[in-house]
């Protein structure tokens, strides 16, 4: 499977993601949890690490998201923008934001249009997937990981890219 990384050996995943470094993010508007308006088609104002992830509230997803919060303020200083995306609607969203303190924007998909956008298949062929795209100021994808088991490894990445986008 050329192009994905982080894979785990013996588990079944969908096509391999077609969007790959270099290529344009495919643009998109939509209303966050928190009321904001989360749009990309185009220059950005900030580095933007937009990740998928299966569902509000399970151990992988928390963990994942609570390495994002941790890590926010680095993310920021290094001129970024972190946004969260999965199926799960705005009311759920709203909830694991609070619950968990999460000072990002979640946006749901409930529909699938950005997992297919973005080429975000599902791992076994049920659970939606997990991938972290790192979009540069231009519009451009500069890091790609894709990794179910793996969600630390989705953050440790991300702010390490970001940190060479500012450097």
């Amino acid at each position: 499977m050329a192009g994905r990384v982080g894979r785990a050996p013996g588990i079944c995943y969908a096509p391999a993601v077609s969007l790959r470094v270099g290529d344009r993010a495919p643009a998109f508007s939509r209303t966050a949890h928190d009321g904001k308006t989360i749009e990309l088609g185009g220059e950005l104002p900030q580095v933007l690490v937009l990740y998928f992830y299966p569902a509000d509230e399970t151990t992988g997803c928390t963990m994942e998201a609570c390495r994002f919060r941790d890590d926010y303020e680095a993310f920021t200083d290094a001129g970024a923008v972190v946004v969260g995306v999965s199926p799960d609607g705005l009311d759920s969203h709203r909830r694991f934001a609070e619950h968990h303190r999460l000072p990002f924007s979640l946006l749901s998909d409930g529909d699938g249009e950005l997992r297919r956008k973005y080429d975000v298949g599902r791992t076994l062929g049920l659970i939606p997937g997990r991938v972290t795209y790192v979009i540069d100021r231009k519009g451009v994808i500069q890091h790609v990981f894709d990794s179910q088991l793996r969600a630390r490894k989705h953050v440790d990445e991300a702010l390490e890219v970001v940190r060479r986008l500012r450097g």
